[in-house]
C-alpha cells in the first residue's frame, strides 16, 4: 500500500495500524478497487476504502472504450467525492448511507474513506427480494427524493442516471434506425421538464442497496452518478433490476402505490410544505417514459440484455405512439 494512502486511512480513524481484509470489488473498466481493511487500536473494527485509480488501458466489458466514456468515467469520481463532500450529511437513517470519514483527490486519482455498512449492521446483499424487502428499497427512494426535492445539484450531475441521453451519444447511433431512436430527445426532454425536479441516486440497482441481517433495514452505496432529475427514473431502474417481465406485469400498479405513499410520508417529514398528491399527479404518468427512456439506453447499448422483454417492448410502444401524436 502507497504510505500516503496508509497515513490517509489512519489518520481518519485514529487506527494505529491496518491490514488488508479483501477487495470488495474491482472497479467498472478496471478504474481502482473497493477494499475492506481491518483496523488495530480504532473504536471502528473496519473501514471501506475506494480508491480510483487510472488504468493503463482501459477494459470496458461491453467494449465502450472511447474518450468520451472515459471522460464520464472521471466525472463520476468528481460527483461522487462532491456528493460526500457537500450533500451526504442530509440523508438520515430514512435514507441510509456510508459516512465519509476522509476524502482525497489530485489529478485523476481519488480516495474515499467509508464507513464498512457490514460492521454498521448493514452485512446482506440480495439476488432476490421479498414484497416487503422491495417496498424497503422504494421507501428509501422516496426519502431519498423527498430530501432533495427543490435542489440545485451543484457539484453533482445536472441531470442524473448513468444512461442520460446526453451522456451516451454513441450508444444512440449504435441504436438501429426507428421510432424509438427518433424519440429519444423527447424522452429525455419529458422527464427533464418534469415537475417537482429532485435528486436522483442514479444507479439504484439492487446490487447497491445493503440490507440488515433480517430485512428489515436497508441502506445504499454507489454515488457516482447521483445528479438532478425526475424521481421516477430511480423507481423504474430498481423495479427493471429485480423484477422479470411477467412479475413487472403483475407489480406495476402495486408497487407505484407503494413508492407513493411512503413519499407521502416523506414529504410531510423532510418538507411539508410540498404538496405530495400533486408529485404523484405529476410523477405517475411518467413511470413508463422513465422506463422507456432506460429502454432506449439499453437497445444502443447491449441489444441482447436480459431487461428487453416484452413488458419493456410494450412500454416503449405505448409511450412512443403518444409522443408521436404531439
Amino acid at each position: 500500500m502507497d504510505s500516503h494512502v496508509r497515513d490517509i486511512i489512519l489518520s481518519a480513524t485514529g487506527a494505529n495500524d491496518l491490514f488488508l481484509g479483501g477487495t470488495i470489488q474491482s472497479l467498472w473498466s478496471g478504474y481502482g478497487s473497493i477494499d475492506r481493511y481491518g483496523l488495530i487500536g480504532s473504536d471502528l473494527n473496519t473501514v471501506v476504502v475506494k480508491h480510483v485509480r487510472l488504468p493503463d488501458e482501459s477494459r470496458h466489458p461491453r467494449g465502450w472504450n472511447t474518450d468520451l466514456s472515459h471522460q464520464r468515467k472521471l466525472h463520476s469520481y468528481q460527483v461522487e467525492t462532491a456528493w460526500y463532500e457537500h450533500w451526504a450529511a442530509r440523508c438520515d437513517d430514512h435514507c441510509r448511507i456510508p459516512h465519509c470519514l476522509a476524502l482525497e483527490h489530485h489529478d485523476d486519482e481519488v480516495l474515499m474513506v467509508l464507513e464498512d455498512l457490514d460492521s454498521s449492521g448493514y452485512p446482506a446483499r440480495k439476488n432476490h427480494v421479498t414484497e416487503d424487502e422491495i417496498a424497503l428499497c422504494l421507501s428509501w427512494l422516496a426519502n431519498f427524493h423527498a430530501t432533495f426535492m427543490g435542489e440545485r445539484p451543484e457539484g453533482l450531475w445536472e441531470i442524473g442516471t448513468y444512461w442520460h441521453l446526453d451522456t451516451r451519444p454513441d450508444e444512440l447511433a449504435a441504436m438501429e434506425e426507428g421510432k424509438l431512436k427518433q424519440a429519444a430527445g423527447v424522452l429525455d426532454q419529458v422527464l427533464n421538464d418534469a415537475p417537482f425536479q429532485t435528486f436522483v441516486h442514479g444507479d439504484a440497482k439492487l446490487a447497491n442497496f445493503c440490507f440488515s441481517q433480517d430485512g428489515a433495514q436497508v441502506a445504499a452505496v454507489d454515488f457516482q452518478y447521483v445528479g438532478g432529475g425526475c424521481g421516477m427514473k430511480d423507481v423504474t431502474y430498481f423495479i427493471s433490476s429485480c423484477l422479470d417481465e411477467a412479475s413487472c406485469e403483475r407489480w406495476e400498479e402495486p408497487l407505484l402505490n407503494t413508492y407513493f405513499a411512503a413519499l407521502k410520508q416523506a414529504l410531510a417529514l423532510h418538507q411539508p410544505q410540498i404538496d405530495a398528491a400533486a408529485v404523484e399527479a405529476a410523477w405517475r404518468p411518467l413511470y413508463s417514459v422513465a422506463w422507456t427512456d432506460f429502454y432506449r439506453f439499453l437497445k444502443g447499448w447491449s441489444p441482447g440484455h436480459w431487461k428487453i422483454h416484452r413488458y419493456s417492448e410494450r412500454l416503449a410502444h405505448e409511450v412512443v405512439s403518444r409522443l408521436q401524436l404531439t
